[in-house]
């Protein structure tokens, strides 16, 4: 018997790829790059903001410095318009409540930045979930098991029960 399921957010409870891909289209416009349509954010999001930044960016322009310069207006942009498209996957909401009616403990963790996942889950579900996380420093991003493993110490559970 499972006691504990860790949910990703963006593409697993959440359709979030408009908000990310308009953010990152308006930074990017915001430099003179160009900008892509909104299908190849598909490709670039999954590993994080930085990440996302490098992908969108012309090949020959990723340097850490622009990397770094893009994802401070991304940043301001996205902050602003995290929810303007961003939704619950249908059936969602009826998942987790039906999950915390069955007495399992429910969490989240993100790649996402920890504030805008913080801010995002707790607007869009309240306080159903137990434990949310986004990326932390001091903590490897997905796919490590870092943050998991992190979450189920915090919750007492197992592995096994996870």
């Amino acid at each position: 018997m499972y006691k504990l399921v860790i949910f990703d957010l963006d593409g697993t409870l959440v359709d979030s790829l408009e908000d990310l891909g308009n953010a990152c289209n308006s930074a990017l416009q915001k430099f003179g790059y160009p900008v892509h349509p909104m299908e190849s954010f598909r490709y670039f999001v999954g590993d994080g903001v930085p990440m996302l930044i490098r992908r969108a960016l012309p090949e020959e322009c990723r340097t850490e410095e622009n990397i770094s310069r893009v994802k401070d207006v991304f940043d301001e942009i996205y902050g602003k318009n995290y929810n303007v498209c961003t939704r619950p996957y249908d059936g969602i909401p009826q998942l987790l409540t039906r999950l915390k009616a069955e007495g399992i403990l429910i969490a989240v963790a993100s790649n996402k930045p920890d504030n805008f996942t913080q801010t995002i889950v707790s607007g869009m579900f309240g306080d159903v979930f137990s434990y949310v996380s986004g990326k932390k420093d001091g903590f490897e991003k997905k796919p490590s098991p870092q943050i998991a493993l992190h979450i189920m110490e915090k919750l007492g559970v197992s592995p096994n029960e996870t």
